[in-house]
């Protein structure tokens, strides 16, 4: 076993990973898994720069991740970051402040980098299993941006388009500041144009119908499936590999949509941070289980960050 920390640095949230690698028998054993709302894509549609606010709450997560990882022991660390410091014009001081205080450089990966390492995190643990036809469409709804990626056992083809949750509620569904409860009929007509644009925009290279299996990452796709539950707080046991019918999503997502912020904040297994973010995320979701004809999709809360620390292993 190789001990190894990983941290994916998204639009929307930072979260660490130290497990215990096993490469020659594909166990991935988790000793600590954190996630901690950052907002660190905060205003980057509009101005093109990190928040100072926005890094700040982004180095106080990775002062706090350091001090695991140190506990912990792991022998080797990497730093991904994606969709937000990939944009920005500051991103050299995001980067010299996360190399003080983790001694490591975040590597700004393009968008089909992180979408391989979204696949392998997805997938590795549903190869071989008789009730998920391959190949797999991996979707991984993210703050600003979103991946697929089409594969068997590897991946055949992959993009990363400019829809994430965070993106399409700035862009979308905020007046004066402050996110609209509830967003009217054009509002949410401009929403789903943009994801279809984006779609025709992901279809030129991605065979999206061609899947048999939808898989869908990150927290905008995890919380539509405690709600779907009725669990009465996050429980990742019991989203993990489980299934929501396109019903069920859709009568959700238009709930969602229906919402106001306090309703939205009421809900047991919501994240405060995703309360003003969930219903673009769930659009996504939709517009995409639309587009390709999909019964279900299955929920995966092993992504990214999986596929970063088995990348380190």
């Amino acid at each position: 076993m190789t001990r190894v920390a990983a941290i994916d640095c998204g639009t929307n949230s930072i979260r660490l990973l130290v497990a215990d690698a096993d490469p020659a028998s594909g166990e991935l054993v988790d000793l600590e898994r954190r996630m901690t709302i950052v907002r660190l894509g905060q205003g980057v549609d509009r101005t093109g720069r990190l928040a100072p606010e926005a890094l700040q709450r982004t180095f106080a997560a990775c002062r706090e991740y350091a001090a695991v990882i140190k506990e912990l022991g792991a022998e080797r660390l990497r730093f991904v970051a994606t969709s937000a410091s990939r944009d920005a014009e500051n991103r050299d001081e995001f980067v010299r402040g996360v190399m003080d205080i983790l001694g490591v450089e975040p590597e700004v990966i393009s968008g089909d980098q992180e979408a391989e390492f979204s696949f392998t995190g997805a997938t590795k643990e549903l190869l071989g299993r008789d009730d998920l036809v391959k190949p797999f469409l991996v979707v991984d709804i993210g703050g600003g941006s979103t991946e697929f990626v089409v594969g068997d056992d590897h991946v055949r083809a992959a993009r990363s388009v400019d829809i994430g949750c965070v993106r399409m509620t700035e862009r979308h569904l905020v007046r004066g500041g402050a996110v609209v409860d509830p967003p009217g009929p054009e509002q949410i007509a401009a929403v789903r144009a943009d994801i279809e644009a984006a779609l025709d925009l992901a279809e030129r290279t991605v065979p999206l119908r061609e899947a048999h299996t939808l898989v869908g990452l990150a927290g905008s796709v995890t919380t539509l499936s405690a709600i779907a539950q009725d669990l009465p707080a996050y429980d990742s046991t019991a989203i993990h590999h489980s299934r929501i019918p396109y019903e069920r999503v859709r009568d959700i997502t238009e709930g969602l949509l229906r919402s106001t912020h306090a309703e939205r904040a009421a809900i047991p297994s919501m994240h405060p941070g995703r309360v003003d973010v969930i219903a673009a995320g769930a659009l996504v979701l939709l517009a995409i289980m639309e587009r390709i004809g999909a019964a279900e999709v299955v929920v995966s809360e092993h992504d990214i960050l999986d596929g970063i620390a088995w990348s380190v292993a």
